[in-house]
Order: structure tokens, then sequence, then C-alpha cells
């Protein structure tokens, strides 16, 4: 690590990193322009960019969690010293996309071998899974057709409102992890709510990754349904799906 290198001095520290596929951190005063699908252009400030040793850049500003500019991996570099600046471009050939780092001044530089060889393993949280089953709904069961979430009740709020594929309205409760009675007794007082507002029938369906010892002899009692839901697949669809907005999957209320 150098600490207020000299511009030519951190230009041989990136030319090395870059060419021997490591990683390199740079906190510095730069500009930052883009051409490419678009065009951006960042005035001077001190910012702090990571290269990764597969190419991919990010830059990022003193606050918020994501990049203001960045390029994906595989990027090819190009560096030089102009004018008194230090000059990193990121170049990336379909689409083609050049990222422009041009920096005055590095307050510091670090070249790392990074080791990391662990799995990555995503596990969705009780409002992934909502979500997840509002983008699908056929993860919870064929036929059914979302109307809103978190609807409020009486109780609480339902997890998931819809209607099943006989016309039967569905109050859905969602547990990340092993379903309790708690949660079954929850389930019945939302459903209980539910059929004093219609003329319908309502069925209450839980969807967790698994039940407790004795619930399944609750349920068949009061009547609802177990559906098995992995917070794993749940991860999984909205990766997949991007950003989409909730309210693009609800239809009108019946």
């Amino acid at each position: 690590m150098k600490v207020e290198p000299e511009l030519h001095e951190a230009l041989r520290v990136i030319q090395d990193g870059l060419a021997k596929r490591k990683a390199l951190l740079l906190i510095g005063a730069c500009r930052v322009d883009y051409k490419g699908r678009a065009q951006s252009k960042l005035g001077y400030g001190e910012r702090i960019i990571m290269i990764k040793e597969d190419g991919a850049v990010l830059v990022h500003r003193s606050k918020g969690y994501e990049p203001v500019n960045w390029q994906p991996e595989g990027c090819l570099f190009q560096t030089r010293l102009t004018d008194d600046k230090l000059v990193i471009r990121a170049i990336r050939s379909r689409p083609r996309e050049v990222l422009t780092l041009t920096f005055n001044r590095l307050n510091l530089i670090n070249q790392m071998d990074l080791d990391d060889h662990s799995e990555f393993v995503l596990y969705a949280s009780e409002r992934d899974m909502q979500k997840a089953i509002l983008l699908n709904p056929e993860l919870l069961e064929s036929g059914f057709k979302p109307i809103t979430n978190e609807k409020r009740v009486e109780p609480g709020f339902v997890d998931v409102y819809g209607v099943d594929k006989d016309g039967r309205f569905v109050v859905v409760e969602i547990k990340r992890k092993t379903a309790s009675r708690g949660a079954v007794l929850q389930l019945a007082k939302y459903v209980e709510s539910i059929r004093k507002m219609v003329n319908r029938e309502v069925r209450g369906v839980l969807a967790a990754p698994g039940m407790a010892k004795g619930v399944q002899r609750l349920m068949v009692t009061l009547g609802m349904d177990f559906k098995p839901l992995d917070p794993k697949k749940c991860a999984e669809i909205l990766r997949k799906a991007g950003t989409k907005k909730l309210i693009e999957f609800f239809e009108e209320p019946t």
C-alpha cells in the first residue's frame, strides 16, 4: 500500500497490478467520463475506485452503496501520464463502452492478491419470499392470482392476498424458517377476519420451508393448507427478475 504516491509512482503500481491481474484499490481526486450506450461526465472529486482481477471497475462516491459509474468484467485497460494527470481507460468492446478516470491526485493505492473461493449462498427474507410469489404466483400453486400484498385486516397485515383457480380467496402467511404453531394461529386470525368481509369461501395457506412438530395436525384441524417454499429458490427468482415494481403484478380486486 502506498499513501499519497507521486503520480508516476502510482502509474507503475497500476500497470503492474493490471498485468498480474491483481485487485487494485485507489482513493483520490479524479474526473470520470463515460461513453457508450449513453454518455456521462462527473467533475473532479475524491472518489474510491476498485479495479477487480477480472477487469470489472467500480467508481464510488463518499456516500451511498451503489457505484456512480462502473464497467463489467472483461475490460481492457490503457494507462498513461499526461499534463500532470494520471489517466486510466477501461474499455469494453461489445458493446463499445469506455470509462475514463483522470486523476490529479492520489491519496492511496493498494495492490492486492485476494483469496476468495467460498460458495456464495443467497437467502431470501420473508419480504423477498413475498415478492417472489407476486412475481411468480405458480411458486405457491397452479392457478393462483395475487390481488395485493400487506393487506390490512383487524389482527395485522396479510402477507399475500389472492384468488385460487376455483375462485376462492386465499390468505397467505409466509415464514422464512420452520413454521411454528404460532404462525398457524396467526393465519387463522387473518382468515377469520377476511371471512367477515366477503361472502366467498376463504382459504388459509401457510408458506414456509417446513413445519414444526405437531403443526400439520393443527392445520388439518383448522382446514388450512401448507405449501413448501424454499428461500433460496425465491432469491433466485428475484435475482432473475431484476427490479420490476410489485404493482405490475397485481390484478384489480375481485
